[in-house]
């Protein structure tokens, strides 16, 4: 923004007579309101404890530039367009987030005095807007989009920098900017230097070490997956809220919440999600949704735009910066976020339409230290080919095991991408997601860990579509591969501290969960290639790597890992009456082979793009079609 002056002169003082004005009845003098919706209003005012303009504007009774209008001139104000008459004046950075949050921005100069323009003008905004830049100051009525469309272009560098390096700046040993670091590299270094030496001068040895080495891991990775079924098997954490309890929350004190919607190139799901946030139970004056789009994606912004979305959806548009993923996004519209407490939902997800609530009740049921709750997450389609149905499997397995017994453990939680309630304060406190690492929630759950922060769950679900295209599954999860080697490398640069901020059983949880996972998909087809050559083939090249106590080791691995996966694939599946998907347990092991692929993949795009973000197409299942003409119709 550069400094200029305006010929124009609008700022004024506000007429204090207007507080004794009721805005809706004069929005029903103006036409704007007939008299039963001004009834409807005043009710939900009550019920809600909510203001009048953010009630009629979240149902469309009036539009935003007639109610913004009306306001302005009840406070005796003049009404600005800030898209025909943009801000002029420059400001200081570090008041963006409140900017953001009192709708308030400085707009011109006149005649030496600064013009404030207000899209909430409340005594309270006048008075912080005086104690902020001078008592002279003086007041023009705007809309809060043109507010936000103001924020979003005069501060466009400064905000893209911040959701770009507010992480590395603050925390670099938290970032994933740096791939690896130089104490890595050396570590890295110096092992394939030992291992050069190893092959050349103790060739059986060195070998036999290796694989040890791996079997080994393999073998921990294995029981620690059993001792989680084993814990999770007997032990919930969620927190439990019951419709008696859902019926007796007072909604009058029920918090803002943001809503943030990251999309891009998805405009044939839009319809989708946007029906099932209007359908939400929840006070619509307080919620704060934002869809997140990309500023190059004129599809999905054009189809938002034709939507005629009500005022509760902002459309945040991203600017075009490197890397583009979806935490960077995030982190952009976070700073415009004004709820206090914040989640996440991606394009094709149909959360239950109490979830809010009940993730706001969750919240005031746990411990202090509890920072994010996590919603379940299932499939709509979950039944239409083989894919889908093992990714329901592993989602089930994920809630119903893994996940209690993480948290009962102390491990770090590797958090799912979506349906996450958080704190915003402590979001923010924590620096938000690393734009650089494509788990970025995955990140999150192990800095929240060491933080002292806590994970639970609330007895809500979200509907997503299950992939269900075998290219498109593997893009997904090279990713998500991908992803987990970022995060281990990050949180391995200083292993001491990873030890001590997470304990002895977070720190070697943290390794076999986490690491253990890219390391077995990695290594399983090099050990299957053996074992099927040796088979069928009778070659003996390789039994000097097998020595008897090894080999009956890694025949365990083989048998008893394949055949625990398969057993507690069945029982995730009988437990959610999967009667119809449980069959398709026993073909967990080719599920893992196409994990095997996928971490190669990732491996590979680690090496030579590692910020790249694999873009997973929603909307090919053959139920969307039925979906977005449902939304549509509503």
């Amino acid at each position: 923004m550069s400094l200029g002056s305006n010929a124009f002169a609008v700022g004024r003082v506000p007429d204090s007579a207007a507080l004794h004005t009721p805005i809706g009845q004069s929005m029903l003098d103006a036409g704007l309101l007939q008299p039963e919706q001004l009834e409807t209003a005043l009710r939900l005012q009550k019920r809600w404890n909510s203001r009048l303009g953010d009630i009629v504007l979240a149902h469309r009774w009036v539009s935003a530039f007639s109610f913004y209008r009306l306001l302005s001139a009840q406070f005796g104000l003049s009404f600005v367009n800030l898209l025909e008459k943009p801000v002029e004046v420059s400001v200081d950075r570090a008041l963006f987030p409140e900017f953001a949050q009192r709708l308030a921005i400085p707009w011109r100069r006149q005649y030496g005095n600064l013009v404030i323009a207000v899209a909430d003008p409340t005594p309270e905004v006048f008075e912080w807007a005086r104690k902020t830049f001078g008592e002279d100051v003086l007041f023009v009525g705007t809309s809060k989009f043109d507010i936000l469309w103001s924020l979003q272009q005069g501060a466009e560098h400064q905000l893209t920098s911040d959701a770009l390096n507010l992480l590395a700046e603050r925390t670099p040993e938290h970032s994933a900017r740096q791939v690896i670091t130089q104490p890595q590299l050396l570590a890295l270094y110096l092992l394939a230097s030992l291992t050069l030496l190893g092959l050349a001068f103790f060739p059986v040895s060195t070998i036999i070490t290796i694989n040890a080495l791996i079997t080994v891991a393999f073998l921990a990775t294995f029981g620690l997956r059993f001792a989680l079924v084993w814990f999770g098997a007997k032990r919930r954490i969620d927190i439990k809220i019951t419709d008696e309890e859902l019926a007796e929350l007072p909604e009058d004190d029920l918090p803002v919440y943001t809503v943030l919607v990251p999309m891009y190139k998805e405009p044939e799901v839009l319809p989708i999600i946007t029906s099932a946030l209007r359908n939400l139970d929840y006070p619509t004056s307080k919620l704060d949704i934002k869809l997140v789009l990309e500023e190059d994606d004129s599809d999905t912004i054009e189809a938002a735009k034709e939507l005629g979305l009500e005022a509760i959806f902002e459309i945040i548009r991203v600017p075009p910066s490197h890397p583009k993923t979806k935490p960077k996004a995030c982190n952009y519209a976070l700073q415009f976020a004004r709820g206090e407490l914040i989640t996440i939902y991606d394009a094709e997800d149909k959360p239950e339409p109490d979830q809010l609530k009940r993730a706001v009740l969750a919240f005031r049921k746990a411990d202090p230290n509890v920072a994010c709750i996590q919603a379940r997450l299932n499939y709509y389609n979950a039944h239409e080919n083989w894919l889908s149905r093992m990714f329901a499997l592993e989602y089930t397995l994920w809630f119903d095991f893994y996940l209690p017994a993480l948290e009962h453990l102390r491990i770090p939680i590797p958090l799912g991408g979506t349906s996450n309630h958080f704190r915003l304060e402590v979001l923010r406190g924590v620096n938000a997601w690393d734009p650089y690492n494509v788990t970025e929630d995955a990140d999150l759950g192990v800095r929240m860990t060491q933080r002292g922060y806590r994970v639970s769950v609330v007895n809500s679900t979200t509907y997503e579509e299950a992939n269900v295209s075998v290219p498109n599954w593997i893009r997904q999860r090279s990713r998500w591969f991908k992803g987990y080697m970022q995060t281990w490398l990050v949180h391995m640069r200083d292993p001491v501290h990873l030890y001590r901020s997470t304990g002895f059983r977070g720190f070697w949880g943290f390794q076999f969960f986490i690491g253990g996972n890219f390391l077995t998909a990695l290594a399983a087809p090099l050990l299957w290639a053996i074992y099927f050559v040796w088979l069928f083939a009778g070659i003996r090249l390789f039994d000097v790597a097998f020595p008897p106590a090894l080999l009956y080791l890694s025949v365990l691995n083989l048998l008893l890992g394949n055949g625990f996966f398969i057993y507690m694939t069945l029982v995730a599946g009988f437990k959610h009456d999967y009667y119809r998907l449980t069959p398709y347990a026993l073909t967990v092991p080719v599920y893992w082979m196409l994990q095997s692929i996928a971490a190669y993949k990732g491996l590979w795009q680690l090496i030579r793009k590692p910020f790249y973000w694999e873009k997973t197409t929603h909307g090919i299942s053959k139920y969307m079609a039925d979906e977005r003409k449902a939304a549509l119709e509503e």
